[in-house]
């Protein structure tokens, strides 16, 4: 394998482990937890955005159907 095609191949990776683990996270409610009597609110933070998985997805695959240059 060369260089580019290991790049395409982590770069399609990670924007499907990215779009898949977002689109899993919104299944699942965010509930109040209660520890003695505190109210704790849990808060939907992603550390990644949705955005960049799909940007990392479509780059995968647009550099997957582009020919390298060589001299």
């Amino acid at each position: 394998m060369n260089t580019k095609s290991i790049i395409v191949v982590i770069t399609v990776t990670v924007g499907v482990v990215v779009v898949a683990s977002l689109g899993l996270g919104l299944l699942t409610p965010n509930k109040p937890i209660e520890f003695f009597g505190i109210n704790i609110a849990s808060g939907d933070g992603q550390f990644i955005p949705p955005v960049a998985g799909g940007l990392a997805l479509a780059v995968g695959i647009a550099w997957l159907f582009t020919k390298s240059k060589r001299a």
